[in-house]
């Protein structure tokens, strides 16, 4: 063998190995970096992407669902108008007005005949006059029933026209001639019945349970147009002493609830709601010119005046026969007394303080005393003397603490039948 195909055959060799390294090499390299680009796609350390929801055209989109509290309170308030919407009326007041139309009359009728015929004629003249009367809507209110048998609860100002005639209308569209058993003395209420049966009363709470802030919902004839018109708010204020005026009728009333459940004229006499559909108030009044202010009188004041009627036929109120103010400590530093609370005995343009002839000017009390207490009970702007005094029975005896001056000292009255005003 020649030295020349010797040194080619190693060099062929060495080439072979050569090639066949480096392409087992590269082999080897991407088998190396498939492994590796697999291991990426497969890696829980890779970013996930979002599934992008596409719902099917046939599919309706899902609804997002309520915060379940927001579906309780909802419930509640349904609940509880249902509750009380059967027991809830409309009072519609008619009257008898004279009829006015234009009637043709002569302007010239009362002169001598002698001087007519210079005024010519074919001319016509008319002017008002009466003819008869006709019966017309005057006004209008709401009230809710206390009894099965046809008790209803309203406002005193709603039926306050002895002359009127009234109508209920009930929540299942039955009608009514209704008759006033009586109107509260003292505070802005009254009783009116119908003949009928089996009526379902409203359920009554407790007014001295309530709490500011607390859902308060009115119902009542809005506007005298709109039955059965709900409003939802809050107690937004206890204890407050208003002066309430329209169509003729001026009254202070003590210890009203305030709301800002909107109350529109009509929903006088209509009810207050708690969430559990129990009347807590009796809407009476609203804030002219304001939003959202309006007042209910405590069902607790009525509860007494109910009782009253179902016994003996009228309202009946124990008298203790004086006139004062509430003290606070504003008008304690005002008047430079010697307490912050009581009622503070003071006559008026009205009246003298201590009325004569009263059970109070027999128990002793005098102009300018402060009764602090009865029968223990301490009296302040949210204990006000004439709604503590409603507790009481006529004929009972009450214990009074009374500041005189320097001095403290206690006396008794016995109630009597508030006189007919």
């Amino acid at each position: 063998m020649s030295k020349k195909l010797i040194v080619f055959i190693i060099v062929a060799g060495l080439v072979v190995g050569i090639v066949g390294g480096s392409l087992s090499a590269k082999k080897a390299e991407a088998n190396l970096l498939d492994n590796i680009l697999n291991f990426l796609k497969e890696s829980p350390f890779k970013k996930q992407e979002a599934p992008v929801f596409q719902p099917s055209p046939s599919e309706p989109p899902k609804e997002i669902p309520l915060y379940k509290p927001v579906i309780d309170y909802e419930e509640a308030v349904i609940k509880a108008v249902e509750t009380a919407a059967p027991s809830v009326v409309s009072i519609v007041v008619t009257k008898d007005l004279p009829k006015i139309e234009n009637c043709p009359y002569d302007p010239f009728g009362d002169l001598p005949p002698e001087f007519r015929r210079f005024f010519g004629g074919g001319f016509e003249f008319y002017m008002p006059c009466e003819r008869g009367t006709e019966k017309r809507e005057i006004g209008g209110g709401s009230g809710f029933i206390v009894s099965e048998d046809g008790l209803i609860l309203t406002n005193k100002h709603v039926v306050l026209d002895e002359k009127a005639d009234y109508t209920v209308l009930t929540n299942n569209g039955e009608k009514y001639s209704a008759r006033v058993l009586a109107r509260d003395p003292i505070q802005d209420l009254a009783i009116i019945k119908i003949e009928a049966k089996e009526l379902k009363p409203a359920r009554l709470g407790n007014s001295e349970a309530i709490k500011l802030g607390q859902t308060a919902i009115a119902i009542g004839n809005a506007l005298g147009e709109f039955r059965n018109t709900v409003s939802v708010g809050v107690i937004s204020g206890l204890a407050r002493d208003i002066i309430a005026s329209g169509g003729g009728f001026v009254e202070r009333i003590e210890g009203v609830i305030q709301t800002d459940a909107a109350i529109n004229q009509g929903n006088s006499g209509g009810p207050l709601l708690d969430l559990k559909g129990k009347v807590i108030g009796i809407n009476t009044a609203i804030v002219s010119g304001a939003q959202n202010i309006g007042f209910a009188i405590p069902i607790n004041q009525a509860k007494r005046a109910i009782e009253s009627v179902k016994k003996t036929g009228r309202i009946k109120i124990a008298y203790l026969g004086i006139r004062y103010m509430m003290i606070n400590e504003e008008i304690a530093k005002k008047q430079n007394l010697a307490v912050q609370y009581g009622a503070l005995v003071r006559g008026t343009e009205e009246g003298p303080g201590v009325i004569p002839g009263s059970p109070a000017e027999r128990a002793g009390i005098q102009t300018e005393d402060v009764i602090l207490e009865i029968n223990g009970e301490k009296l302040n702007e949210g204990k006000i003397l004439g709604l503590v005094l409603q507790k009481y029975d006529i004929g009972g005896t009450i214990t009074l603490t009374v500041k005189r001056g320097d001095k403290t000292i206690t006396l008794r009255a016995t109630l009597e039948e508030r006189p007919s005003l």
